[in-house]
C-alpha cells in the first residue's frame, strides 16, 4: 500500500473517533443513552488503534487480522449507531454523517485487507 493512502486512513480513522466522541458528549443524560453510547464509544474509537497497530504489524498475515479486527469494530460501531437511531433516542440526520463516513471506511479498509490477501 501507498504511504499517502495509509497516512489518509490514519487521518480518517482518528477523525471518526474524534466525531463518535463528540457524538457520545451530545447523548441524552438516560440510562438507554448512556449504555448504548459507551458501547459505540469504545468499539468506535478503537477502529483506529487497531489500524495503526496493523500498521506496525510483523507480516502480511499479522496486518490483515488487524485490519480485520479494524473492520470488526467499525461493524460494531455502526450496529450501536442504529441503535441510537431505532430506540429514537438520536435523531437520523445527527448520526447520518458518522454512519456514511464508517460504510466509506469499511470500503478502505476491506480494499486494504484483500490488496494484503493479493501480495501474499
Amino acid at each position: 500500500m501507498n504511504e499517502a493512502h495509509n497516512q489518509g486512513l490514519e487521518f480518517r480513522t482518528k477523525q471518526f473517533a474524534l466525531q463518535i466522541i463528540e457524538l457520545f458528549s451530545k447523548l441524552p443524560v438516560s440510562a438507554v443513552a448512556q449504555v448504548l453510547g459507551r458501547q459505540m464509544l469504545r468499539s468506535g474509537t478503537s477502529v483506529g488503534a487497531q489500524y495503526r497497530e496493523a500498521m506496525r504489524a510483523k507480516s502480511t498475515a499479522d496486518f490483515v487480522s488487524k485490519i480485520e479486527g479494524s473492520l470488526q469494530e467499525i461493524e460494531e460501531t455502526r450496529y450501536w449507531l442504529d441503535l441510537l437511531t431505532g430506540s429514537r433516542t438520536l435523531p437520523e440526520d445527527q448520526v447520518a454523517p458518522i454512519a456514511k463516513e464508517a460504510e466509506e471506511l469499511t470500503a478502505m479498509l476491506v480494499a486494504s485487507a484483500r490488496t494484503a490477501k493479493r501480495r501474499k
